[in-house]
């Protein structure tokens, strides 16, 4: 066993010294630059589609938004408060729940066992399935929680009958994230984008038939989201099961049951991992709500929110490809690939994100009017742009070092630099900030802004001192691990 370790340590080491070459080659810079494009092309090959389907997949969120807010500021508060808290606090616990895979695929893909994906896929379904039915009472008792937290009657009450007509959405997420990180993991990624355009196309039919032409009002514009996630989960199955993908995908399989209880393990801590980043700013709207004037400040902030998500896209697509890039590498026993890898993702999305800043600081008393015509609300949202943009830049980065993170497998350990950096130092201050100190959604916004920068700072630090020959050999022995349990 010992000299099958040192064998394995000493054929990464040998590759390492050549992938060296290309890193440490400062002299030659046409060489470090034809590394660098080298490397740009593969991760935008993962991140180019994955931007263009997760910004048409969080438009159709926008526009259903949109089309409540032109209905009414009540019917955009409920709207905004159950698609973006209630449905996104479940959201954010399946997504993270089905990243798992992003670790096990990538590295699977990267070490050729392709027979393995398939697998971990229906036992992602499987694990999410259990987990959205568990969760589903916090839809039923959606009104009475936000209640309690402090949300006007009239507003907990519509907002809870909104949340229950997105139980549809709710399981559409179990099919749709794992899908997701199947094809990506295979550097398929074109096929989710062509499935989201596919669907917004639907969706925006859909809408305007639903709102417009037959008045459904409120339930309505929730139907059609329903309606057009489901269109993207059928278009994903077809493509999967009409032989898509040959290699990976070999039909349902009993031994999805195997191996369960050490999947869920990984599942959760990658589910704790996220949802705790997905929740951070999503609870900040439920402050607001506790707030003076609390429909003009959830309906300002839920705006800057909607843009941020819709922003954070571009981040999250680098998220999944550096996630992808780090794991593929990982798994194939190249650490200087990964290293090398997380430096070019890291620069691209914060050049990205400097882009938006300007743009954001620039309509910063303009945007507004994509949701509503309310000057009340558009003058709440101009107050908040500078924070909007300082969000957008720490976004730039955040999530890519995340994507190390998840390619790595250290979910676990990020988990509790979640906790610590978001509740236990950023919503403190920021509720000190906006009570005791009197400084309202501002105050509020500010303080919670101060916990993610302590958590990109760790996440730096921890990638900084990553050992990456060390992570090429666990990603190695855990690919066998799995292996043994499969079998």
């Amino acid at each position: 066993m010992e000299e099958g370790a040192e064998a394995m340590k000493e054929a990464l080491l040998t590759r390492n010294k050549r992938g060296q070459l290309c890193v440490d080659g400062g002299d030659d810079r046409r060489y470090l630059g034809k590394r660098v494009w080298a490397e740009s092309k593969m991760l935008w090959r993962v991140a180019g589609p994955a931007i263009f389907g997760r910004v048409v997949t969080y438009s159709m969120n926008v526009i259903t938004q949109a089309f409540a807010g032109h209905l009414g500021d009540l019917q955009l508060a409920s709207m905004s408060i159950a698609n973006t808290v209630v449905v996104g606090f479940n959201f954010g616990l399946l997504l993270g729940m089905a990243s798992a895979l992003e670790t096990l695929c990538g590295q699977a893909f990267g070490a050729k066992k392709y027979h393995m994906l398939g697998i971990y896929m229906q036992r992602s379904w499987i694990v999410l399935f259990a987990c959205a039915t568990l969760i589903l009472p916090t839809y039923f008792f959606a009104a009475s929680i936000l209640e309690l937290a402090g949300q006007p009657p009239e507003l907990a009450a519509q907002a809870g009958m909104v949340s229950v007509w997105f139980i549809p959405l709710h399981y559409s997420f179990v099919f749709v994230f794992p899908l997701q990180r199947f094809l990506q993991c295979q550097l398929k990624n074109s096929v989710n984008a062509i499935a989201a355009a596919i669907a917004l196309a639907i969706h925006l039919l859909v809408t305007w038939l639903f709102v417009y032409h037959y008045k459904f009002g409120l339930f309505g514009t929730a139907m059609t989201l329903n309606f057009s996630w489901w269109v993207a989960v059928a278009l994903l199955m077809c493509y999967v099961y009409c032989g898509g993908c040959p290699e990976t995908w070999n039909g349902l399989s009993m031994e999805a049951f195997s191996g369960l209880w050490e999947f869920l393990k990984l599942s959760t801590s990658s589910g704790v991992m996220l949802c705790l980043e997905n929740w951070y700013y999503r609870i900040l709207i439920v402050l607001a709500g506790n707030l003076k004037n609390a429909e003009i400040a959830v309906d300002a902030l839920s705006i800057c929110m909607s843009i941020n998500g819709w922003e954070l896209m571009i981040p999250l697509a680098f998220f999944a490809a550096t996630g992808v890039r780090v794991a593929n590498e990982l798994g194939a026993g190249n650490s200087n690939g990964a290293k090398f890898a997380t430096i070019v993702a890291v620069i691209t999305s914060s050049i990205i994100g400097v882009f938006f800043v300007v743009l954001i600081l620039a309509l910063h008393d303009k945007f507004a009017y994509i949701f509503t015509q309310s000057r009340a609300v558009i003058n709440a949202v101009d107050k908040l742009s500078l924070l909007l943009a300082f969000t957008i830049l720490l976004n730039s980065v955040q999530p890519v070092l995340s994507g190390v993170a998840v390619g790595s497998g250290w979910q676990s350990a990020v988990a509790y630099v979640n906790i610590a950096s978001y509740y236990l130092i950023g919503l403190p201050v920021g509720v000190l900030m906006g009570w005791f100190f009197r400084l309202g959604v501002l105050g509020i916004w500010a303080g919670m802004i101060g916990g993610t920068v302590v958590q990109t700072l760790i996440l730096t630090m921890m990638t900084v001192r990553c050992d990456w020959d060390k992570e090429a050999l666990e990603a190695a022995s855990r690919m066998d691990r799995w292996s043994s349990i499969q079998k």
